[in-house]
């Protein structure tokens, strides 16, 4: 069995799933794949079914009754990961602005450089982002500039999607306790595990934005992120965070 679990979110993915799948089975590390399928009505979880019947060991899926949103799929397939043993358990979008060919770096980062959670990071070596507008690049660039002054924590892409936790880290951090969906739930896991004392380390990577399928970002993700960073610093002073393990 593999130590390696890939959670992937699908929802109307018909044009990626496939193909992505493949690719991160192509890689030269072994990686499972779990996909967190919501109630897609473009067939997205029929495709997976007949690809369960190609690989039953290494691909599995959990189906959700509805757009239920990003942060309660990763917690889903977090807790799906912990009880199935995996070791080392990464999220990735299905729209291949992730490369699979990034996995067994962030991998590595964690595995063999000291990293408890390794982040596929566009902005650590400037800005890495191919096929957005630039209006977009700008807000998502200050937006991890925004958080990274109100939190204190030192990342330069705090609300990186590409990630790679430690086994240990996911059973710490006390995941009922994670409140936000959109980005701000990238932004929540990462300040949540910095202030566990577990160690964050950024590997450049290229973001390129989806070709194929439509895009669920919008507004009201923005603004989730905006005021959900305040709430969070707010809230980190009246709580314990429970620690790493020396």
């Amino acid at each position: 069995m593999s130590s390696n679990l890939v959670i992937i979110p699908t929802y109307n993915e018909k044009e990626n799933i496939e193909s992505i799948i493949r690719a991160v089975f192509n890689q030269p590390l072994t990686f499972h794949v779990l996909i967190i399928e919501d109630g897609s009505p473009d067939g997205t979880a029929t495709i997976v079914k007949s690809l369960q019947t190609e690989f039953p060991d290494r691909l599995f899926m959990v189906e959700r009754k509805g757009k239920l949103g990003l942060g309660t799929a990763y917690i889903t397939g977090f807790k799906w990961a912990l009880e199935h043993g995996y070791e080392y358990v990464f999220e990735m979008d299905a729209d291949f602005s992730h490369n699979p060919k990034d996995l067994p770096r962030l991998y590595d980062a964690c595995a063999n450089m000291g990293a408890d959670v390794a982040i596929g990071s566009r902005y650590v070596s400037g800005v890495n982002v191919v096929n957005w507008p630039i209006s977009r690049v700008l807000m998502s660039y200050f937006a991890s500039k925004y958080v990274r002054f109100v939190l204190g924590v030192k990342i330069a892409d705090t609300t990186a999607g590409f990630k790679c936790y430690r086994r240990e880290v996911l059973e710490t951090i006390e995941l009922d306790k994670i409140r936000f969906k959109g980005y701000a739930f990238q932004i929540e896991m990462k300040f949540t595990a910095y202030e566990c004392g577990f160690t964050l380390k950024e590997v450049p990577i290229i973001f390129i934005n989806r070709e194929l399928g439509t895009s669920k970002m919008s507004g009201g993700i923005f603004g989730e992120a905006f005021f959900g960073v305040i709430q969070l610093k707010v809230n980190s002073w009246f709580r314990t965070f429970p620690k790493k393990k020396k």
